[in-house]
């Protein structure tokens, strides 16, 4: 049958819809990032941030189209992770104003509903850049408005927002040279393509069409799991907080076993699960289907994947618990000397009380170390590829009970995030735009207490200049980039945002790398190491960096940052 118009049924089917093709997607996705290191993360943080809007929406029982997507703006807000994530909360933050009290949606309120969110997002972003999100919607909304002037048909007007953002992410990697020179097209332009050809399909009655769902492999999916268990954790939420307290996942052996009762249906196995609890992600292939979710029943998700088919793995973690070890041992390692580097000492004694918090975002109990000695009140656990939502900053700013906050996001990709936070909250929050750890740690030597909020945020990010910052890692691909024949699993050391060294070996990718950092006023080294090193390698690092010229101050601290076996700074 025709639809007319966009009532409150098609409206959630489409947000629904939405999400599931983000959450089948979101590995393909993430596949798009430019450079070959294993954080690639747009699709995980747009599919956790639908996924939020969508709970939302479903928890609304409003016949009012305009009320629904005053809900599907809420949810995506609190829920949005990365820039994609906030970007794509924007774009539905103007949608939704502008279909305001409406009870049904025509051709030309859609069309004006695109234009209106297009508008926002790019008001949301301080230097908008052509050929990312921010083009596709563009371009799709200008699509849907130019149908909406010769047709009141609004399949046909969707029609025309879908075919528009395909052709204009097909325009990203020529707007972007950095896109072209590795032979994909923009991440976050990619998921709002699946976002709206998720509605168009549901406005012309197509089922949700295998062939076009890249699904993921099963390492993929345990990665992506992996990640959503991760993105939950904050190191000092109070248990009592915490709504639902197990951690659930399951893998499915879809359609074997004795207690099969159903074929696999995603909406189905999905819209049940949705109703247990939150951080849910489900993800599958033909043979199998992968879980997470926190629920208070574990067993319900349990048996509800047994009427699919049997469960190969089974794992229920009590978060409630493992916020308790977790603070127990914060207590303890307080109670403990922690070696830190001179300006850390000199940070850390006679610390006066203050009615100012810092909260920092890092992973890794030797990063919370150093943090929390450098006079951080708040360690919120997140970084590459656990970038925290806007709604889990909310959590930490009101945490720390404190009059006013400085927020460290240490990763660019979470500035938007945290921007949005200060904004929710009542508290006075200022955002220090630290896009790495390093810079995080030297923004911290510039903090005083008894400063003003706002001359805390001027002196701190006036100190981020001083601070170059390295990333060692390993690729996942093979690719050619700044001016690199990159090979899958060869080591790089990334300077600043630029790949300036290649090697088969960490040690001399390392070296090398800071090799091209170091200037004739480069004083101090800081070698940093996490997963994939140890202190034996990083002190065989900072002996080679020493070499390099004698009057160099190096030193070697214990991250335990995942992702990045090695971060160095050089000041």
């Amino acid at each position: 049958m025709k639809v007319t118009k966009i009532t409150n049924v098609e409206f959630s089917t489409m947000v629904k819809a939405a999400s599931n093709k983000l959450n089948k997607n979101a590995e393909f996705i993430n596949s798009l990032n430019v450079f070959p290191v294993p954080d690639g993360d747009t699709g995980t943080n747009m599919s956790l941030s639908l996924a939020s809007g969508s709970k939302y929406v479903a928890q609304n029982v409003s016949s009012n189209v305009g009320e629904l997507g005053k809900s599907l703006a809420k949810g995506l807000l609190m829920g949005a992770r990365g820039n994609s994530g906030v970007i794509l909360s924007q774009i539905f933050r103007g949608f939704s104003k502008s279909i305001e009290g409406k009870e049904s949606l025509g051709a030309q309120d859609l069309a004006d509903a695109f234009v209106a969110g297009t508008e926002t997002a790019y008001k949301s972003v301080m230097k908008p850049t052509e050929g990312t999100i921010l083009t596709v919607v563009r371009l799709a909304a200008k699509a849907g408005k130019d149908a909406a002037s010769t047709t009141n048909d609004i399949v046909k007007v969707m029609d025309a927002i879908y075919e528009g953002s395909k052709a204009a992410l097909k325009q990203t990697p020529d707007l972007l040279p950095v896109l072209k020179q590795v032979g994909v097209v923009d991440s976050g332009g990619q998921g709002l393509t699946f976002v709206l050809e998720a509605f168009d399909d549901v406005l012309n009655g197509h089922e949700d069409q295998s062939d076009s769902t890249h699904q993921p492999s099963d390492q993929e999916m345990t990665e992506m799991i992996d990640a959503a268990h991760h993105q939950s954790v904050q190191s000092k939420l109070d248990p009592n907080d915490i709504v639902y307290g197990y951690c659930t996942q399951i893998m499915v052996r879809i359609g074997k076993g004795k207690e099969v009762e159903h074929k696999f249906d995603y909406q189905t196995f999905y819209d049940y699960l949705a109703k247990l609890g939150d951080s849910l992600l489900v993800v599958n292939d033909e043979d199998i289907v992968k879980v997470h979710v926190h629920t208070e029943h574990p067993g319900k998700v349990l048996a509800w994947g047994q009427e699919f088919g049997d469960l190969a793995t089974v794992k229920v973690d009590n978060m409630r618990m493992q916020q308790e070890t977790i603070i127990e041992g914060d207590e303890q390692a307080a109670k403990e000397e922690t070696p830190v580097q001179r300006a850390t000492e000199l940070k850390s004694q006679n610390k006066p009380a203050s009615d100012v918090a810092v909260i920092s975002i890092a992973s890794g109990k030797g990063l919370k170390a150093l943090f929390e000695s450098l006079g951080v009140n708040y360690i919120l656990n997140g970084g590459q590829t656990m970038n925290p939502s806007t709604e889990d900053i909310v959590n930490a700013i009101e945490a720390t009970k404190a009059k006013k906050v400085i927020v460290l996001p240490n990763n660019k990709n979470i500035f938007l995030a945290a921007e949005q936070a200060a904004k929710v909250v009542k508290i006075p929050t200022v955002i220090v735009h630290s896009q790495t750890i390093s810079q995080g740690i030297t923004a911290m030597l510039g903090f005083n207490p008894d400063n003003s909020l706002d001359d805390n945020q001027k002196e701190m990010e006036d100190n981020l200049q001083y601070v170059k910052s390295g990333q060692v890692t390993n690729a996942v691909r093979d690719t050619e980039i700044d001016g690199f024949n990159v090979k899958k699993d060869q080591f790089m050391g990334i300077a600043d945002g630029s790949i300036v060294s290649v090697s088969d070996d960490l040690s001399e990718a390392a070296v090398n790398m800071v090799k091209a950092m170091l200037d004739e006023d480069s004083e101090a080294i800081t070698v940093i190491y996490g997963d994939g090193a140890n202190k034996k390698l990083a002190d065989k690092v900072a002996q080679q960096i020493s070499g390099l010229d004698d009057d160099l101050e190096v030193e070697v601290h214990e991250g335990d940052q995942p992702v990045y076996p090695l971060l160095i700074s050089v000041e």
